[in-house]
């Protein structure tokens, strides 16, 4: 299994940040040493002392393909998830300074919580989804899905041109504005329309 991770997906994110619009899709990897399940909980890494929040929609492939055309993408995939995509913004910034790869701020152990899935026919339209990420109770990030700049299906087409994508790879889809630093003790609640995906500790 692996990760394949969407950057600079919403318009407003990128604008946050001051960083530059891409016209295809931005793509990074996570090991599965990244990913954290069943709420489990997130522990500040020490070599970090900025870790950002960043919720995203994530879809998971149900069989193999590669060089997929966009009208076919749809039949890739029939589960819905969220996660959180961990930066460590200080590392990550050190590396974009000096032109070099991010995997140290993306990539660390734990840095990718996802939850469970549910099959994607419960939502009218994919491309229509509110999710929201709450931290200690209070509403820190909101988006929907519609403001994309690469939707879904064009995502899965791009990526299976340079990565065979096989039954149980994720897709992070990219995030929205409102990205922030973490602290310890802080609870992360995440949201696909009302319904409660996860909710786990910051240690």
């Amino acid at each position: 299994m692996k990760i394949i991770a969407i950057g600079r997906n919403y318009a407003a994110h990128i604008a946050e940040l001051k960083n530059e619009q891409a016209s295809e899709p931005v793509v990074f990897l996570k090991p599965d040493t990244a990913v954290l399940r069943n709420n489990e909980p997130f522990f500040y890494p020490d070599f970090s002392k900025d870790i950002h929040y960043e919720v995203e929609v994530l879809v998971k492939i149900c069989k193999e393909g590669k060089f997929i055309d966009k009208k076919f993408a749809h039949k890739y995939y029939n589960e819905i998830g969220l996660g959180i995509d961990f930066t460590a913004r200080d590392i990550q910034q050190i590396c974009k300074d000096k032109g070099l790869p991010w995997e140290k701020a993306k990539a660390f152990n734990g840095s990718a919580p996802i939850s469970d899935f549910v099959d994607k026919s419960q939502f009218e339209d994919v491309q229509n989804i509110h999710f929201h990420l709450d931290i200690d109770g209070q509403t820190r990030q909101t988006g929907n899905t519609s403001l994309m700049l690469h939707p879904i299906d064009e995502i899965i087409a791009y990526v299976s041109t340079f990565f065979t994508l096989k039954k149980g790879d994720i897709i992070f889809t990219g995030t929205p504005e409102g990205v922030g630093s973490i602290a310890i003790g802080n609870i992360l609640t995440g949201y696909l329309e009302n319904q409660k995906m996860f909710a786990f500790e910051i240690k």
